[in-house]
């Protein structure tokens, strides 16, 4: 996996605890998800951060990983999962190689704020990573930060995520809904909330199927 400098700033994000996204608690998107029934088999969580929606999973009784770029988000995630006493599983990945070879292949995969980072050229790559990484007829949710929203951190908007999943996918659903996350001091202005201030920021949340 090769270093960038978007990668380090991620990792020292989490290295210093100021993401933004570590909320200490799922996205109320994903509980969602789950307590509907639009989750189950296999169960990668792609970007799972600091863990908290794999270690929900992993307490549900799902079989789940839960991957990372971050050696320190996948670092913090183990710790605080043990300190929970749960026995969740993480591993140091990157998102953008899944399936490059032979390796478990998923039903179901969570994206919570890592496809909202990518760029045109490597949002390309980063899809077809999920593809390699489905079973067929497996399901992918992603929940990304809306153009709609007012700056918290990377928008896309419903025509980014339409053209993304149009080859070898089913786009089932596509939705409204809210992202939360905490106001650091690089968004604070265009927020126009104090550091340290819980939001709900709008946020796409799709449903795509692998065919």
């Amino acid at each position: 996996m090769n270093s960038t400098p978007a990668h380090s700033l991620f990792d020292e994000a989490y290295e210093s605890r100021t993401a933004p996204w570590v909320i200490g608690e799922p996205q109320p998107a994903i509980v969602d998800l789950e307590r509907t029934g639009r989750l189950g088999g296999k169960v990668l969580d792609a970007g799972c951060g600091a863990g908290e929606h794999t270690m929900l999973l992993t307490r549900l009784g799902y079989d789940v990983l839960g991957i990372d770029f971050s050696e320190h988000a996948v670092a913090q995630a183990r710790q605080t999962a043990a300190e929970r006493g749960i026995d969740a599983r993480f591993a140091v990945a990157d998102a953008t190689r899944l399936g490059e070879s032979p390796g478990p292949r998923y039903d179901t995969i969570v994206d919570s704020a890592l496809f909202h980072v990518f760029d045109d050229a490597d949002r390309p790559r980063y899809v077809a990573s999920l593809h390699r990484a489905c079973n067929p007829g497996a399901r992918v949710h992603v929940l990304a930060l809306s153009d709609a929203g007012r700056g918290f951190g990377p928008q896309v908007s419903e025509d980014v995520i339409r053209q993304a999943f149009s080859d070898g996918w089913d786009l089932e659903s596509l939705e409204t809904t809210t992202y939360r996350g905490v106001v650091g001091a690089a968004h604070a202005e265009a927020i126009g909330e104090p550091v340290g201030t819980r939001v709900d920021e709008p946020a796409w949340l799709a449903r795509i199927r692998r065919l």
